[in-house]
């Protein structure tokens, strides 16, 4: 039996219009919600657990204090599906009976990428180094991960030419539509654009230094 269909950008975009306080970014869709007291937000967590059970499809939760954030992403399909625009829908008419209200944006979500000629000899070692776990991605590519779900993911970028020396690790921020805003706000804050070879999908940009970030839409 086939699995949920992976949505694009654009029927994300379309779908998330009603869901207020919501982001997509980095292949899941985001909300936080800020609850009256730190007892109703761990209700507010057992109810979105009964919406998830009942679906079996369950979110990433985080709890601080009195702010409930969470992410919904279909783990097998490697992204968003229907599965998790219904469980936002859920999850956001349970903060209302809560007495919850959106709060701001999440946090961006970040990764750490390390220019590598040859992934399959560095990732042990960068695997003992973190303490993190091997994950295959769902096009095949295998990325480190913080068990406990805390740190950013490292993933290895294949170099070519290689080479040696500092500036082999950046990193990349997800943003979601609003991307061209942070590129925009960078570059006024001394940035300067490398490149925009991938855009819509990300731009790479310096700091007045020449260290390098890039701000990614997907």
């Amino acid at each position: 039996m086939a699995g949920p269909r992976l949505l694009d950008t654009e029927e994300i975009t379309r779908q998330m219009a009603d869901l207020s306080g919501w982001r997509f970014a980095a292949g899941a869709i985001h909300a936080s919600y800020d609850a009256p007291t730190f007892p109703a937000a761990v209700r507010l967590v057992g109810e979105i657990a009964d919406q998830a059970e009942s679906m079996d499809h369950h979110p990433d939760i985080d709890v601080r204090w009195r702010t409930v954030r969470v992410a919904c992403s279909t783990h097998s399909a490697g992204g968003v599906t229907q599965l998790d625009i219904e469980l936002a829908h859920r999850i956001q008419t349970a903060a209302g009976a809560a007495g919850a209200k959106a709060g701001s944006p999440p946090p961006r979500k970040m990764e750490m990428t390390l220019d590598a000629a040859d992934s399959e000899a560095l990732r042990p070692f960068w695997k003992e180094a973190l303490g993190y776990v091997e994950v295959t991605m769902p096009d095949g590519t295998v990325e480190l991960q913080d068990p406990a779900g805390l740190g950013p993911a490292l993933w290895f970028q294949p170099m070519d030419p290689p080479r040696t020396g500092r500036d082999r690790f950046h990193l990349d921020v997800y943003r979601g539509d609003d991307a061209p805003e942070l590129r925009d706000r960078l570059l006024e804050l001394g940035g300067t654009l490398v490149s925009d070879e991938h855009a819509p999908h990300w731009w790479v940009i310096s700091d007045p230094e020449g260290n390098v970030v890039c701000v990614c839409t997907t």
